[in-house]
This record gives C-alpha cells, sequence and structure tokens, in this order.
C-alpha cells in the first residue's frame, strides 16, 4: 500500500536535498551579503538652485561670468535664426544673458512687442510657463551699463529698462530688444546696455519687424523663440 508511508530511500533523498538546498540558500546570502557591502547604494544627491533678488544678483553674476565665458549665441525663429555676438566689456548683462539661456528660460518666449522701422522686442510671453520660469529664477533688476560708449546702432541688442517707473532706468534682465532702425536708434544712447550685436541674420530681424501687430504692438500671430549658445 502507498498510502502515506515513505521509504527509507525516499526519506534518505528528502534529507539530502534539504541539505543542499540549506547550503545553496546559505551560499546565496553570503554572496548578497558581500555584494552589498561591495557596492553601497548612493542616494540621489538634489542640486539648489539660488533665487536670485537684488541683493544676490550682482555679486552672483560677478562670479558667474569669470566661470562662464560663452560670447555667440544663436535665437531660433520660425522665419530663421539670428546670431548674436555678446560684448565682453558689459559683463553682467552677458552673464544674465548666457544663464538664463542655460536655464532655458527664453525657450517658449515670443518676441511680443514689434514697433514697424524701430525695435523687434523678446523674452516675454502671456504663458504660465513663463511666469513660473520667471519666478523660480528670482526677482531682481539689473543697473545699466553704459560706460563703455557702445550705440543704438542698427543690429544690436539691448535690455529694456523694468516696467516699473525707476528714475535709474534698472533693467529687466528677463527681455531684450533688437534695433532694426536704419542707421540706429540713438536717443535711446546713455539710457539702455546695449551688450552685443547681431552677426548674422539682420534679414530675420526685419522679417519680424514686418509682422503685422495689433494696437499695443503685439503681433497678431506669435513668433516663437528658442535661444541656444554656439561656439
Amino acid at each position: 500500500m502507498n498510502g502515506g508511508c515513505t521509504s527509507k530511500k525516499q526519506k534518505h533523498q528528502k534529507n539530502t536535498t534539504t541539505t543542499q538546498n540549506k547550503i545553496q540558500s546559505s551560499f546565496k546570502n553570503e554572496i548578497a551579503e558581500k555584494t552589498i557591502k561591495k557596492v553601497p547604494i548612493k542616494k540621489p544627491v538634489e542640486k539648489s538652485s539660488v533665487i536670485l533678488n537684488d541683493k544676490n544678483a550682482i555679486p552672483f553674476f560677478f562670479n558667474y561670468q569669470k566661470e562662464n565665458l560663452e560670447n555667440k549665441v544663436r535665437i531660433t525663429t520660425r522665419f530663421g535664426s539670428i546670431d548674436i555676438r555678446l560684448f565682453n566689456d558689459t559683463p553682467y548683462h552677458r552673464a544674465n544673458f548666457i544663464y538664463l539661456i542655460k536655464k532655458g528660460y527664453f525657450n517658449g518666449t515670443t518676441f511680443h512687442r514689434v514697433v514697424p522701422d524701430f525695435i523687434i522686442q523678446g523674452g516675454n510671453s502671456d504663458r504660465y510657463e513663463t511666469s513660473r520660469k520667471r519666478s523660480e529664477i528670482g526677482k531682481y533688476l539689473l543697473p545699466p551699463d553704459t560706460r563703455n560708449g557702445h550705440k543704438h546702432h542698427r543690429g544690436v541688442i539691448s535690455m529694456p529698462s523694468s516696467e516699473i517707473e525707476n528714475p535709474y532706468k534698472l533693467a529687466s534682465p528677463f527681455e531684450f530688444f533688437i534695433v532694426q532702425q536704419v542707421p540706429g536708434a540713438y536717443h535711446l544712447d546713455g539710457s539702455y546696455t546695449v551688450f552685443g550685436e547681431v552677426i548674422a541674420g539682420m534679414e530675420v530681424v526685419d522679417e519680424i519687424n514686418k509682422q503685422r501687430i495689433d494696437n499695443l504692438e503685439t503681433p497678431l500671430t506669435n513668433v516663437f523663440m528658442e535661444i541656444t549658445i554656439i561656439e
């Protein structure tokens, strides 16, 4: 009868199997334990980002401009690209522009103001993403830097003053304008900081300046941009 009975041979095989399983299990645990000790688990490190304000912005850009020496950028639009060389003798404005590009701030913003035969102005939009990026970067203004005598020739890039009335013409760091007027807009000299010039793509500036606008000088069709650093 088979019933629930087990032969001696079966018992021996069962005991042998159980012993082997214990040895294998112990061996696996030992290997796993050694592996864990040799390869410690690394926890992800959260990188903190400074929030800029009127007190820390200038010290921050003083150090930033020493380590970030890029001075050529490309603005890409649906009309083509505009290449710009930034001036090294306006270090805070150059550093600010490079910093915002590296933060990806300008991507998805627009040329939101067009004044025919005068300027095109960019760096803003009515999208929530733009205001979110601004709040994450910080709230600060930049002092004008007009000591180097840069003129508002056609094709220069300059920084507009803040929308908030201020007697010192402190600049809004998130926006810029390019002079389209021929031969230039020299009545702006001394009030706004010229910090670069177009080296390729003035035909794109001219095309954007031709766009139809409403009574607030806003293009009827959005002119989105992306800005990257180039060699």
